[in-house]
């Protein structure tokens, strides 16, 4: 057990690394970090818009399929 508490000591109080992140790396996390919350965001938009898009076509295009029928069946009875 005292090697199991050591261990995540040592895994959770790292001491700093002497590392260099250049320009093009920096870049290239960035756009994947946004590339991926884009990603996320579009599909959680998707997941929600398109079946509000349905309700709203057959809320309102039933409406406009009796109002259009309506007009019909008065142009053949006169």
């Amino acid at each position: 057990m005292k090697k199991v508490i050591y261990f995540l000591v040592l895994m959770f109080l790292p001491s700093t690394a002497e590392a260099y992140i250049g320009p093009g790396l920096g870049t290239g996390v960035i756009g994947v970090v946004l590339g991926t919350l884009v990603a996320i965001g579009l599909a959680l938009i998707a997941i929600v818009w398109y079946p509000l898009k349905r309700l709203y076509r057959l809320l309102f295009n039933k409406e406009k399929r009796s109002a259009g029928t309506a007009s019909k069946t008065t142009k053949l009875s006169s």
